[in-house]
């Protein structure tokens, strides 16, 4: 090329980006570039790819944090470069999370706080696994003293978040589920019992589920484990899902009994990037005691120059989310997070108030107690209209809100019922706006025939 057909290195930097050879072709996607571009280039053409992602704030299905303060944000760029499982490197990261631990276990009214054993995680799913784990090593232990040979484990759950269909198969564990009944969403004491042998390694209790919002019944869970164990010797612990529930019920029912004020209550998992406040990418486990926590899953590795327990299934993670963790509890503490909380409930309750107007739908679940705040609904059988759920929520789409409509599992699969969950930053203004344009979704189904979509042509949501 001759020379004067080339660019200096300056007159380069000073085109509009949009001039640039990087924002005139389309972005690699199937081979590995060859040459190097421009920070501001590359930065402009996935930041304009990334416009087309839904917005977060409208996400209604989602469960996690998507808003944050600044200073958060601030920390969680400080700790870009952090890898928390080098605690030889940064070994204030690792005494914060070790401060979490000890809160959490407070909050959740251990017997021994101070000394609970418990680590982070990148979210509940892990930490849930974790509890299961822990559960089928001290069920194994229990068979090989009692000289018996063990046999298929299994664990009991009323209908569970897919984590623990995950554990059960990668962990070779029979899972038996208790079905939903009509109008009986969550399992009962009655029906755990029924399931319960001595391959039983645990039962799974929800403190929220992820279909309906609302807790199972976790001390009569706890008593009716007691029982059984007075009548046939059988000591079954009880893990409880706390995945969203952890950080709401300490704070909004303080006196309901489903944590460590239990002895039957052996291990808690919980998500720190749901109602704990906290930006994607952590979850907690807590074990009531510390023989909870059997020494076979402790790891003590060498690594970096220091020997440190590990046990957790991921190894090197970044500290930045528990550094957030810390932040919300030294910035909100029960006071800040009651007042967080509550104002979600509040705005639940709102809007369960506005869609009653209509009256066209039957509320599952408003905010009340004993649920997630949120708001949860079908269609009443006798409401004469010319759509279903999932064309309201295909039609809300169109004005960026994301609110699923799906069919509950095992026993309910003709029920299709719609959900919104209401975390910090949703607010009853914004609610008052979905609520607007689900009515005039409804205008338009009026004037147009809906499509009258099924749950294979929806917009796709998936528990």
């Amino acid at each position: 090329m001759a020379l004067h057909k080339i660019k200096p290195a300056n007159q380069i930097v000073l085109d509009d980006v949009f001039t640039s050879k990087s924002l005139r072709h389309c972005a690699a996607a199937l081979k590995f570039p060859a040459g190097e571009k421009l920070p501001r280039d590359i930065y402009e053409l996935i930041h304009d790819e990334l416009m087309l992602d839904g917005n977060a704030r409208m996400n209604l299905a989602t469960f996690c944090t998507t808003w944050e303060e600044p200073e958060i944000r601030q920390l969680m760029n400080e700790c870009i470069s952090k890898n928390m499982i080098d605690k030889d490197e940064y070994p204030q990261t690792a005494e914060i999370e070790t401060r979490c631990v000890h809160m959490l276990a407070d909050l959740w009214n251990s017997p021994q706080a101070a000394t609970t054993m418990g680590c982070s995680t990148t979210g509940s799913s892990e930490a849930a696994m974790l509890g299961g784990l822990a559960m089928k090593w001290r069920w194994r232990e229990r068979m090989k003293k009692a000289g018996k040979t063990s046999g298929q484990p299994n664990i009991i759950t009323g209908p569970v978040q897919i984590c623990w269909h995950k554990f059960a198969r990668y962990w070779d564990v029979e899972i038996r589920e208790i079905p939903m009944e009509h109008g009986k969403y969550v399992s009962t004491p009655e029906e755990v019992i029924k399931r319960c042998d001595e391959n039983t390694i645990g039962v799974v209790a929800t403190l929220g589920t992820t279909f309906t919002l609302q807790y199972e019944p976790i001390e009569e869970i706890a008593a009716a484990l007691d029982k059984l164990q007075e009548t046939t010797g059988l000591d079954i612990p009880l893990h409880v899902d706390a995945a969203s529930g952890g950080f709401l019920a300490p704070f909004i029912e303080p006196e309901l009994r489903w944590d460590f004020r239990l002895p039957r209550v052996h291990s808690i998992n919980t998500s720190g990037h749901k109602f704990g406040l906290s930006p994607l990418g952590v979850g907690w486990v807590l074990w009531r005691e510390k023989h909870d926590l059997p020494e076979d899953l402790i790891f003590n590795v060498n690594y970096l120059g220091g020997n440190m327990p590990t046990f957790a299934l991921n190894f090197s993670r970044p500290g930045g989310q528990i550094i957030a963790q810390y932040y919300n509890f030294l910035r909100l503490g029960r006071e800040g997070y009651a007042k967080i909380q509550q104002s979600c409930y509040d705005a639940g309750m709102f809007f369960a108030k506005k869609l009653k107007t209509l009256d066209l739908f039957e509320i599952i679940s408003c905010g009340d107690s004993g649920v997630i705040p949120g708001v949860c609904w079908k269609l009443k059988d006798d409401a004469k209209v010319n759509f279903n759920l999932y064309d309201l929520a295909d039609r809300l789409r169109y004005r960026g809100w994301l609110v699923p409509a799906y069919a509950l599992p095992a026993n309910c699969e003709n029920e299709v019922i719609q959900r919104i969950l209401i975390r910090h930053g949703v607010t009853e203004d914004l609610l008052l706006k979905l609520y607007e344009d689900i009515k005039d979704g409804i205008s338009h189904f009026d004037k147009f025939s809906a499509p009258g979509l099924s749950s294979k042509e929806a917009s796709g949501f998936q528990h």
